[in-house]
Formats: structure tokens, sequence, C-alpha cells
């Protein structure tokens, strides 16, 4: 009875706005293929502006009930909103079209769309603007990869590269043997079951060093700085070990444009700017001593990322969007410090099984004690002022937490996921341990130094 006392209290706070509101208060509409930015609306909508979400995936029609307003046809409310936010690839014609018709948007453009979904594609872009791209071969043909690695033993990364595969693109397999066995034996067992679902697929020389990605707004014009360093970590499991998620949490923290920005997503200006792009975007990179070596875009808020951006910023994200979309310098007011953010999930994440989804939809959300800082929507929703999970993934929720020092960045974080709970929830209980490690070589090879030669100070 306590905690359910407990969780009315909780959700009651859930639903309150910020004490100072915005004197300008803007309508954002937010179009979704799948429930992923409602965090971000919901931040939006507690500093007093109007927001309406549009979801087109029938699973995720219950999400966020109670919370956010939503929408069955997005294209009615364009004439309400100020700002229509797209929050994933696959919308750029339609950004493309509503910003020619004077609208505010911030999303992508079909330049955008095609760097992100096809790799192939990016790299090339990569290269063709001066960055440092590993070496890699485009296949369509299972046979010719498996040969051209008997031909050219190395280690070598395979990913999947065609946009319309039917297997989740964030799948890769990361070689570890010199002569390429180990991905040879990968392709040759699965062959024939993947030929029928992987159209093309890319084979990349697998460099060594700290994964590392540079991100930042971009305006239509040029970059809004600080610039965003993050650290992903992408498997199931504490150690990096289990399956590929999309994401089980990040460690990232705010900079001047330092040297990996400077290599990398830097270059991208006039491309960006000549498609139109308004928002965020980033690449992730392998950097060692031989140098930067740029793995991949994403064009679009990241997931849990823009929800731990949120513990480092403290402007008024609804007027930093309307400044974005009309092509203003905003300003974006960073903390200095370092952010986490954890992925709370329950099954069947990260894999798909409606029947075990049935099981845990509509389970309550507890919170031990009423304090909900740094607590972000992921797939929730509110009914009778019980806060319960939605949807069909398992991905619940996002906490982070923030520090002048990664140690108390992650004490922070990990004190307020003590304070949820849900029945069988699991999270990663590393998420920012590596830094010790990676930011000694990152700093020793000097990649951590704004591009006008000051060390960053968040060593």
């Amino acid at each position: 009875m306590i905690e359910q006392e407990n969780n009315n209290q909780e959700t009651n706070i859930f639903l309150q706005k910020y004490s100072k509101l915005t004197d300008n208060p803007k309508k954002f509409l937010f179009v979704s293929h799948e429930s992923l930015s409602g965090d971000l609306a919901w931040e939006i909508q507690k500093r007093g502006h109007f927001v309406k979400v549009y979801i087109k995936a029938e699973a995720d029609k219950d999400v966020y009930d109670g919370i956010l307003e939503k929408t069955d046809d997005w294209r009615k409310e364009i004439d309400w909103a100020d700002v229509i936010i797209f929050d994933d690839i696959g919308f750029g014609s339609a950004a493309e079209e509503l910003r020619a018709k004077g609208k505010l948007v911030v999303g992508g453009s079909k330049y955008t769309d095609k760097l992100e979904e096809d790799r192939e594609f990016g790299q090339n872009e990569m290269s063709k603007v001066g960055m440092n791209v590993l070496p890699h071969w485009d296949f369509n043909d299972f046979n010719e990869g498996i040969n051209f690695i008997k031909q050219n033993p190395s280690t070598y990364v395979f990913k999947p590269s065609d946009s319309g595969s039917m297997v989740p693109k964030g799948i890769l397999f990361l070689g570890h043997e010199e002569d390429g066995k180990d991905i040879i034996q990968i392709l040759e067992q699965n062959r024939s079951l993947w030929a029928k679902k992987i159209k093309k697929f890319i084979l990349q020389k697998r460099a060594i060093g700290v994964e590392v990605a540079v991100g930042a707004f971009f305006n239509g014009n040029d970059f809004i700085y600080p610039i965003n360093v993050n650290f992903e970590h992408k498997k199931l499991f504490p150690g990096d070990i289990g399956p590929y998620t999309g994401e089980m949490g990040t460690l990232m923290f705010w900079s001047p444009p330092n040297k990996i920005f400077a290599n990398t997503l830097g270059k991208m200006k006039e491309e960006l700017a000549k498609s139109g792009y308004v928002g965020y975007i980033d690449i992730n990179c392998i950097a060692n001593s031989k140098g930067i070596f740029p793995l991949e875009f994403t064009c679009r808020f990241g997931y849990p990322t823009i929800s731990i951006q949120m513990e480092g910023v403290s402007c008024d994200w609804g007027e930093f969007f309307y400044k974005l979309a009309s092509k203003e310098n905003a300003e974006l007011k960073a903390k200095k410090g370092f952010q986490i953010g954890v992925v709370i999930a329950v099954p069947p994440f990260p894999f798909e099984d409606k029947k075990e989804a049935f099981v845990y939809r509509d389970l309550s959300v507890i919170f031990k004690k009423p304090n909900i800082d740094g607590i972000h929507l992921g797939e929730l929703k509110l009914v009778d002022q019980m806060l319960t999970i939605a949807g069909e993934t398992g991905y619940v929720m996002v906490v982070s937490g923030e520090g002048n020092t990664v140690e108390e960045a992650r004490r922070q974080v990990y004190s307020r996921v003590k304070n949820v709970k849900i029945q069988n929830m699991y999270y990663r209980t590393d998420i920012g341990y590596r830094w010790a490690c990676d930011s000694d070589k990152l700093h020793s090879d000097g990649y951590l130094y704004s591009i006008n030669g000051e060390n960053n100070n968040n060593k």
C-alpha cells in the first residue's frame, strides 16, 4: 500500500511543469515512425509550450497516453504548428517539402537520410570532404565477400549496408583474427539465410582504438557550439558482452570544437548547408595513435543521447529549437562536467517478442522515494494516476546524472537508478567505467584539445 501511494505521488510530480515558464510559448508538432522523441516533447511541454505528437507504429499507439496530446494525422496539424520536428530518418522528402513552403522544420533532408541509411554512400561522402576513411569494400554477394577475405586476409568488420534490409542497421560483426577466418566462418554459416534479407553489405578494415563520437546541432547554415563528445555502450551486458542493442547507456560532455570534430563532422558544413539540414548530427569514430577514422553518421537525435543531453543543458529546449529552425545562431547553454545516461529495460528488449511484451505491458513503475530527477520517458504511459509500461519493445526509461568528474556522475546516476523499482528490470552497471583509460589515450594523442590548442578541462 505504501508503494502504491508513493507511485501516485510520483506520477503527480511527473506531470508538473517548471516553476518558470516561457514568456513566448510556441506550438510543436513531433512526427515519429516509432515512439522515440516523447521525452524531448515532454521536456518542451514542461517549459509551457504546446505539444502534439504523431506516432505511426500501431504497436506504439498507447505510448505517452496521459502525458502528451497525440494526433492520428500529422499533416492536418501543419497549419497549427509553429515548429515541426521529425525525430528520425526517412522524413527527408517531407521536411524539404515543408521548408520550401516556409514552415520551420527540425529534421532531415533527402541527402542526410541517405548518409545514414546507405553506409556505402556515407563512406564515400566522408572521403569526398577529406576525412580519413578506413579501407572498405562493398558487396551484394556473400560468396564474393568470402572469396575477397580469403584472397586478402586481414581483420574486418561486417556491416549490412542497404536501407531496405530486413536486418536492423545496428547489426554488425567485429572480426578479431588477423587472417579474417572468424568473419569467413560467420558469412559461410549464415549466407543462405542472410542472402534473403541483406542485399548489400560492407567489409571494412578494422581499426583498434577508442570508440568516440562527436555531434553538434546544425541550423541550416552552420554548427551551433559547443559540440557534444560521447561514448556509447551498445552491447546488452556489462563489459561489452552479448548482443548489440540500440544503446544501453552513454557518457558525454560538452566541449569547444576539438581535433576529432575538426577532422570529421566539421568538414561536413558545406554539404549539410547545401541540403538544408536542421537538427542534430553525429559521427562515431575510432581514434588511435595513427589517426581518427570516422565510421558512420547519425543524422537525427540519438536515443538515449537527446535525453542525456537534457541533463547537461540548462536552456529552454523549445526556444532553442525555434531559433534553430529559424536559422538563427541559437544559444546552447551547456554545463561543465560530465553527464551519464543509463537505459532501464524489461523483456523482450532488445528483441521482438509480442507474447513476452504482453506480459510486461501495463506493469507499474514504482519510485521508492518521491523524486524523479533524471528520469526520462521511454515507452511509458499514465493511466488513472499510475505510471505504467507501454508499447512492445521493453525500452522503459533513461536515467541520467551529472558531475564534475565521471565518478561523481556515475554515483549520481546509479543512485537514481536504485530509486526505480520495476519487476525484472535490467541495465548496465558500467556506463562510464572505461573513461579513465579512454581519456588517457585521447589526451595523449591530443584529440581532446580544442582547435585553438587549449586542453579540454574535462579530463
